[in-house]
């Protein structure tokens, strides 16, 4: 059973940071890509940014040069770094297991709030 267990989230001021964790068990963690993808209320969910096995990173446009995806293959987890946090950045973020295109698994969210 593959299990997706994200944290980090939390309040944040605008221009604060913080990090992003999901920790992966279950599968074999270095051959799948990895994404973070946010909801945010009464909107779809959208891809924030991915990291494939091979570490190639792609981001939305509204995140790219505030955000960092990184991945730890030893310790079977992917990373969110996020700078310069907006309060338009405010969702549940949730960390995704994908191969071939496809999303396999979904983690049950965390809550970004930017917030003055």
């Amino acid at each position: 059973q593959v299990h997706l267990v994200e944290s980090g989230g939390g309040l944040v001021q605008p221009g604060g940071s913080l990090r992003l964790s999901c920790a992966a068990s279950g599968s074999i963690f270095s051959i799948y890509d990895m994404g973070w993808y946010r909801q945010a209320p009464g909107k779809q969910r959208e891809l924030v940014a991915r990291i494939t096995a091979g570490r190639m990173t792609n981001y939305s446009d509204s995140v790219k040069g505030r955000f960092t995806i990184s991945r730890d293959n030893v310790r079977d987890r992917v990373y969110l770094q996020m700078n310069s946090l907006k309060t338009e950045d405010t969702a549940v973020y949730y960390c995704s297991q994908e191969r071939n295109g496809l999303i396999y698994y979904w983690g049950q969210g965390t809550q970004v709030t930017v917030s003055s």
